[in-house]
């Protein structure tokens, strides 16, 4: 009897080794595993995280990828000075992928990605094929920005039509091609809405400065514009100030801009927290474009329109949701992606 108690001894204690050897296994595999984890490291325009615009939208986009396993960080820019360290700071962390978010880090990407050419990076708004050196490890993510500039106005058309105005609006930060396909699809689906309207456009050159975008908006309220759709970033935000004052509608860009206030009929959006999230993961399993771009447009859902504000009649939005599945499913050709 005692040898067999003996015995069962024996074994209870080599259980009780095995499973606590096993759950080490388990702890040591699951640090390593903590350790491995994949990383991306963003870095933004100098609008900021506050920009409530594209910068915003890439960080969400980091977020999400974070959910998902992705240990993430960010790096904000306060000039374009801080372009070319930012990025490199990110390499130098060992950043799986590193993400530039706007069309101005255009040769900073160039720089760093051809520097580091074994490291991946992606890039927001910009044609990876018209970097400089052609760097191989640069994803470019694009936007069909003209169809989403399409949706908010053949709205706008359609309301100054209602209203038996003779002018909308629009002002964009810098004359660059992301800005200007927004401008061009606005300004070419307005006028089919209403072939009679006069389209304003300028330019403040400069996404930051609020002033700067408001004083545009308010001349061309003044010339007779009852919409003004924002394509500045965090300046536009003045624009949308300036509909506000005058009683306008105003048309926010980029992300759903609708909180600020009823005056925000609705905004364009673009999918960039989807874009980023996309070469995140394409990057963390081997699959990003090196050298090529991924479009991102209305088939895709890629781009839209925000919430409507409660100001905006019932049969615009329904004129509006037709022409979404119109472009959605390529029916709709021929809108321009760039400003004459």
């Amino acid at each position: 009897m005692r040898k067999r108690w003996l015995t069962v001894a024996a074994v209870a204690v080599v259980a009780v080794l095995v499973a606590s050897l096993a759950a080490a296994v388990r702890g040591t595999n699951a640090s390593a595993a903590h350790k491995a984890a994949f990383s991306a490291c963003l870095v933004t325009d100098i609008g900021g995280l506050n920009d409530k615009s594209f910068n915003h939208l890439a960080y969400v986009g980091l977020q999400h990828a974070q959910r998902a396993g992705i240990k993430g960080r960010v790096i904000q820019s306060h000039s374009p000075a801080d372009y070319i360290p930012n990025l490199k700071a990110c390499v130098q962390s060992g950043a799986g992928i590193t993400i530039g978010v706007g069309f101005l880090m255009a040769d900073s990407m160039d720089a760093i990605a051809s520097a580091f050419p074994t490291k991946q990076f992606a890039i927001v708004d910009v044609d990876a094929t018209s970097l400089k050196h052609k760097p191989k490890n640069v994803e470019g993510l694009l936007f069909k920005e003209q169809e989403a500039g399409y949706l908010v106005g053949y709205a706008s058309g359609l309301y100054a039509k209602s209203k038996g105005a003779k002018a909308v609006g629009s002002v964009g930060g810098l004359k660059i091609p992301p800005v200007d396909r927004y401008i061009a699809g606005f300004q070419y689906a307005a006028k089919k809405a209403d072939p009679g309207l006069k389209t304003l456009n300028d330019y403040s050159q400069d996404f930051v400065k609020q002033a700067k975008c408001k004083e545009k908006a308010l001349n061309q309220i003044a010339q007779g514009s009852v919409v003004e759709f924002q394509v500045a970033g965090q300046c536009g935000l003045g624009v949308l100030d300036a509909a506000h004052e005058k009683g306008v509608w105003g048309i926010g860009v980029d992300a759903d801009q609708g909180y600020l206030g009823p005056w925000v009929a609705t905004s364009a959006l673009k999918r960039v927290d989807v874009a980023v999230y996309n070469a995140i993961q394409a990057a963390n399993h081997n699959k990003l474009l090196g050298g090529k771009n991924k479009v991102f447009g209305a088939s895709i859902g890629g781009i839209g329109y925000g919430k409507w504000s409660k100001s905006v009649p019932a049969s615009i939005k329904s004129k509006v949701a037709a022409q979404y599945k119109l472009l959605k499913a390529g029916k709709i050709k021929g809108i321009p992606a760039t400003v004459k």
